[in-house]
């Protein structure tokens, strides 16, 4: 899979022409409604062989050659329109798929062993019938190893919706998460209609993890948090709740996403931790939790000082990072999920936790402000296509931020009103899933379903091969 990003000039026809690819085959996999509209700085995912590697700080070719096990020669060949001696963070290249010529006595088994691959992939890649009928000159492309990670997708969709999205979705999925339980003041929940996602996730290999919260869009949950942290009675009451659901409904486990909670009430939250994983563990559910984004444990505010990220680390069976929403819709506008700030904060949990705990978010909506920004005032929040169908409709170049990792584009409306838009494309999806690799982290967690995003799913499959339980 290759990343193109459209220069001046090009259409849908050259470009195929270019990689040799068929025409709807490019307009299927990224959904594009007018194959006719393109704009400048618009990212295309290619069906071709090879895949695409965008530049980052400190890239020479060198290193970038070396580190896909390629000559800089080969990288210059496959990218023809590349001057080797001015790359930049932010550019996408191609890197071209490793080529070898069967030898005698080989076997795909041999071949596949050499490579670090497997037979099927090596079926797969060559569109090989039999693989028992290779023969000495026959020429192979090796597929590059493919991680093993989970796949973890809230949704808030209404249910028919979410169970429809699931079953689309599912073999990418190895985990999702109706959004959400919202706990009360006597350890109650407040109903959730999740009967046909649940059903739609078990049809389809999904595991349903049930999601408990303290906040809703216009509470911030604070004190809500308190009276349950401060009360064994009220703590018991709820996961007796909680359990009572999880086996009603089939849930495997269960995700406590507590926001807000006061500084004062750290220890608590690690308290009630301790006490959820000792309440579920023996009936065989899992316990995850889902924590603001820090970058140290000395960070201060509302947000992010109660989450203890080593006593969480420790406690529970896995965290989920909220590595998304800088780009907040109350605040001014800038990239939702730059990847230089998801890194520091992927360093600290680390630091504190295991690998295979950390799930890494990953937003997958597009934000439209209206510039120049007033405090308070909310962005548009919409699907990332529709942020590609707004620049073209507007005739706006997409531009990309190389520190961000991230698209972004101005336009002014029919008004006369300016507008700043930040969102995600090819680009910043493999972005993330490189620093997934990088970090050798366990699991992607998208929050959240329901904003159309072909590209990302196509990159994910050919990123990771998506482990199933």
């Amino acid at each position: 899979m290759i990343i193109h990003v459209v220069r001046s000039g090009e259409t849908l026809w050259t470009i195929a022409g270019y990689y040799n690819v068929n025409i709807q085959t490019i307009i299927e996999l990224n959904q594009i409604e007018e194959p006719n509209l393109l704009v400048n700085g618009q990212a295309l995912i290619i069906p071709a062989v090879g895949s695409s590697y965008v530049i980052k700080a400190g890239d020479t070719l060198w290193t970038i050659a070396t580190q896909f096990g390629l000559s800089v020669q080969a990288i210059i060949a496959a990218n023809p329109l590349l001057n080797p001696n001015l790359i930049y963070p932010g550019e996408t290249i191609i890197i071209p798929p490793i080529h070898y010529v069967v030898q005698p006595q080989d076997t795909l088994w041999h071949i596949a062993n050499r490579f670090g691959t497997t037979v099927e992939a090596l079926v797969a890649e060559n569109q090989l019938s039999n693989g028992n009928l290779i023969y000495p000159g026959y020429p192979l492309i090796i597929p590059r190893p493919r991680p093993v990670i989970e796949v973890n997708a809230y949704t808030y969709q209404e249910d028919q919706d979410a169970a429809q999205t699931i079953a689309s979705l599912s073999p990418l999925l190895t985990y999702m998460s109706p959004f959400a339980y919202m706990i009360t003041e006597t350890g109650e929940l407040e109903p959730v209609e999740d009967e046909l996602t649940i059903a739609a996730a078990w049809q389809n290999q999904v595991i349903p993890m049930m999601a408990v919260t303290n906040f809703t869009a216009t509470e911030a949950g604070s004190n809500l948090a308190h009276t349950i942290l401060a009360s064994a009675d009220l703590q018991e009451q709820l996961l007796t709740n909680i359990v009572t659901i999880m086996r009603e409904k089939g849930y495997s486990g269960v995700n406590i996403d507590f926001e807000n909670v006061l500084p004062d009430d750290r220890e608590l939250y690690n308290q009630f931790l301790e006490r959820a994983v000792a309440r579920l563990h023996p009936d065989g559910y899992f316990v995850s939790t889902t924590v603001a984004p820090k970058t140290s444990g000395a960070q201060a505010g509302l947000l992010y000082e109660a989450h203890d990220y080593e006593a969480h680390g420790r406690i529970v069976d896995f965290v989920i990072l909220m590595t998304y929403e800088w780009g907040y819709r109350l605040g001014p506008p800038q990239a939702i999920s730059p990847l230089s700030n998801m890194r520091q904060v992927v360093e600290y949990a680390l630091s504190v936790m295991p690998p295979e705990k950390v799930f890494l978010g990953f937003q997958i909506y597009a934000r439209d402000w209206l510039i120049p920004h007033v405090e308070g005032q909310e962005a548009e929040t919409f699907s990332p296509q529709e942020a590609v169908q707004r620049a073209i409709r507007y005739r706006a170049p997409i531009h990309y931020d190389a520190l961000a990792q991230s698209p972004f584009f101005r336009y002014t409306d029919e008004n006369g009103q300016a507008h700043e838009v930040w969102f995600e494309d090819a680009r910043s999806a493999q972005a993330k899933f490189d620093l997934i690799k990088e970090f050798q982290l366990r699991v992607v967690s998208y929050w959240a379903l329901g904003y159309p995003y072909p590209q990302n799913w196509a990159l994910l499959e050919a990123n990771f091969t998506i482990r199933k339980r």
